[in-house]
């Protein structure tokens, strides 16, 4: 997993404004910070441009569901699924085309608490079912409240905290909100310290830090502004291990090798073939183009 150094330099919008088959690869490893979470990739997906990916929703032109994906790179798209869960893309190439990378898995690697918190099924009650659809921003707001849930998280295992697209959105608090977010950062490279993990501690840097890598890293990662994010240089996945293969659950171009991971990473998500399955036409994969 994410031990060692990681590397705080946000990534500029230039690493974004490429095909997303190729930004895809060099996200492996690299750092995806919302507020006082963030996340080491292990896995993602590209998904073309129109006419070009007919597994992407770019597929059949611009529509306001997906007119993020033909913004500016380094943004969020984030989009609601199956009618119960938020995705989340990091957008690429220049404005007006269209392409985009999901955002499959990773390593939780700073704020691990609020994450277990978040990911925790809230209690049977009118503000748990809320908490339980909206991905934990209902979330027993009290202290005990939030004690009890962590509690109860800590049966979760490290690994599986951001394993798939779903579990990675709800671990970093990505909502419908954040749909169109930067992802660029663009304070001062220079005020940004080094992020460091300890053999033993997971890679864990931020969150926890005083017992890691010193209470300053806490104060870079919970000093974004509210609502902020930011994708940073993190460590780049060694060649030698990233692996590319068919997108998960895709119904269209389904051979397109263009999901990357680290292999031998725990966190990686299991791969799995697209089976039919019925659902409302407001819901919708990544792997299926918008009915309207």
């Amino acid at each position: 997993m994410g031990l060692g150094k990681l590397s705080a330099a946000p990534l500029p919008r230039s690493f974004f404004d490429r095909p997303s088959h190729e930004v895809a690869p060099d996200l492996l490893g690299r750092v995806l910070v919302h507020g006082p979470v963030a996340v080491r990739l292990t896995e993602v997906e590209a998904y073309g441009g129109p006419g070009e990916d007919p597994a992407a929703h770019t597929y059949r032109g611009r529509t306001p569901r997906n007119a993020v994906m033909f913004g500016p790179p380094g943004h969020l798209y984030v989009y609601f699924t199956y009618g119960m869960h938020f995705c989340a893309n990091l957008v690429c190439l220049p404005e007006g085309h269209g392409s985009a990378v999901l955002v499959r898995a990773g390593e939780i690697v700073a704020g691990l608490d609020e994450a277990r918190t978040r990911r925790t099924p809230a209690p049977a009650s009118a503000a748990g079912t809320a908490a339980a659809f909206d991905g934990g921003r209902s979330a027993p707001a009290s202290a005990a409240g939030r004690a009890a849930a962590a509690g109860r998280a800590r049966g979760v295992p490290d690994r599986d905290l951001a394993r798939g697209p779903a579990r990675l959105a709800v671990a970093l608090g990505l909502l419908r909100e954040h749909n169109g977010l930067d992802a660029i950062w663009e304070g001062s490279p220079a005020a940004l310290p080094p992020l460091t993990g300890t053999p033993g501690s997971a890679g864990r840097f931020g969150h926890g830090s005083e017992h890691d890598a010193g209470p300053e890293h806490a104060t870079w990662l919970t000093g974004l502004p509210h609502g902020s994010a930011a994708v940073l240089e993190g460590r780049p996945a060694d060649p030698g291990t990233i692996r590319s293969g068919p997108r998960t659950g895709v119904s269209t171009a389904k051979d397109t090798p263009w999901r990357f991971w680290i292999d031998g990473d725990p966190t990686v998500s299991p791969y799995r073939a697209h089976v039919p399955r019925r659902r409302s036409s407001a819901a919708t994969s990544v792997g299926e183009t918008p009915s309207s």
